[in-house]
């Protein structure tokens, strides 16, 4: 059985939920005879994103390569710095904060000021996914690592363990199921982040081209370029979750079966 074949199989639920989805929009096109400028059917949007593919898979490049750096960078920085809060009570009343009004900021607000420091590149639109996704992963990981029950740390202690064995034996394992929620969560903002970064501060990319479409009133494309950088998002959430299942392979979430509540043995 091939690998397409069997996640299909797999997921089953969620392939015939967006067929249905996708039918009805091409249904309801036709019928109510919308105009392709302002809503396009599925099979013109797929038609008109193969015959300009080569552009399409450029652009998804140019955008694919700030989005894994950005979210690389964001998981590193944001777990260290979730460290800090967690185990810091000087970091927790100064850092902490600091964090918080980053993350109030508009993103959109800063790109022209990235811009203005960094010019056109690679640099400003890593810095804006950074800045959109690292903030899940602090609040996640501070809550992970400060949520281990006291009397299993005081066992642990009472067991000679020292800091570092009690860090790795018994708060991160603890902590993963959580960190990996803030993971999946960045995951999807990443995608966005990128594509934001590329209305303002590029000259190439996914985003580059939507605004192009857009502005050229060709919502075919536009249509288009928003359903690769999706498919990237959610290529790049799939990937954590996959992770996920081969990090923590003993947690509730990643159990196959549901327990039985009938009482039976």
């Amino acid at each position: 059985m091939s690998a397409v074949r069997r996640l299909v199989l797999d997921h089953w639920k969620v392939v015939a939920t967006f067929v249905a989805i996708f039918a009805a929009w091409e249904a309801a096109v036709l019928v109510l005879g919308v105009k392709p400028y302002i809503l396009p059917k599925p099979s013109v949007v797929m038609t008109q994103m193969v015959a300009r593919l080569p552009t399409v898979l450029d652009g998804a490049l140019a955008t694919l390569q700030p989005m894994l750096i950005g979210y690389v960078l964001a998981v590193a920085v944001g777990v260290f710095l979730a460290l800090l809060v967690a185990f810091s009570q000087a970091f927790r009343e100064t850092l902490y904060p600091v964090i918080v009004f980053l993350q109030i900021v508009p993103k959109i607000a800063v790109a022209p000021l990235f811009l203005i420091w960094f010019g056109y590149g690679l640099l400003p639109k890593v810095l804006l996914v950074f800045l959109l996704s690292f903030f899940p992963i602090v609040v996640s990981a501070v809550s992970a690592f400060r949520s281990v029950d006291p009397d299993i740390l005081d066992l642990a202690r009472a067991t000679g363990a020292g800091a570092g064995r009690i860090f790795w034996k018994v708060q991160l394992p603890h902590a993963l199921p959580t960190l990996f929620t803030g993971f999946k969560v960045s995951a999807a903002l990443s995608a966005t982040g990128a594509l934001v970064a590329e209305f303002v501060a590029s000259d190439r990319g996914l985003g580059y081209l939507l605004v192009g479409y857009s502005n050229n009133m060709d919502t075919p494309m536009a249509f288009a370029t928003i359903l690769v950088i999706s498919l990237m998002g959610l290529a790049l959430y799939g990937a954590v979750e996959a992770i996920e299942r081969i990090a923590i392979p003993w947690h509730v979430s990643r159990r196959t079966t549901e327990p039985d509540l009938s009482g039976n043995p």
